[in-house]
């Protein structure tokens, strides 16, 4: 048993009869009454994102997970195959428990959580960004730039991101695969 004090980013517990993984919390003490911990948690299971508070020294049920390095094979419509390096093991997880699907490049390394008791699946992280080729990118006008203009671009993944307007197609761009924003041209 945790308590609301170990709440952290990536957490995996278990809440009404289900497994959440906090996804945003927020330690709050108002002036008046007492202190609690908002959170956002997001089901392993169906992907669904609900909000919740708890009072300061809640006791939680945490969940013991277990962390593997998977890489991403392909998708096969609403299903996504990974390997584990180490054994060459696959899986299969569904579209729903992935963060960010629009952003995985084939051949990409993520982390897979498992649920130790089980070893079911349970999230896959991953990285922090990612470097994606610009395939379509409307040509930029040069003069409209009075401010942080920009522009939609597909990428490689077919993923759609908001570049500034000096990319162009062929471009490699790195993206915030948490946000899903444009970071920085990549030079080859």
């Amino acid at each position: 048993m945790a308590s609301t004090s170990d709440i952290r980013k990536g957490l995996c517990i278990k809440y009404n009869h289900d497994i959440f993984k906090i996804i945003e919390f927020l330690h709050v003490k108002p002036g008046k009454g007492p202190a609690f911990v908002r959170t956002k948690l997001k089901s392993v299971t169906t992907g669904k994102v609900i909000d919740n508070t708890f009072s300061a020294g809640h006791k939680i049920d945490d969940v013991r997970v277990e962390t593997r390095s998977y890489q991403y094979l392909y998708a096969d419509g609403e299903t996504y195959h990974f390997m584990n390096t180490d054994d060459y093991n696959q899986i299969t997880l569904q579209k729903s428990s992935l963060d960010a699907p629009d952003l995985l490049k084939e051949g990409e390394i993520v982390t897979i959580l498992f649920n130790t008791e089980d070893s079911m699946p349970l999230s896959v992280d991953m990285p922090a960004s990612v470097i994606l080729e610009v395939i379509h990118a409307e040509p930029g006008v040069k003069g409209n730039t009075a401010t942080n203009a920009t522009k939609p671009a597909t990428v490689e993944t077919g993923a759609r991101v908001n570049v500034p307007l000096f990319i162009n197609e062929g471009d490699k761009i790195k993206i915030d695969t948490e946000k899903g924003n444009y970071m920085e041209r990549v030079k080859d």
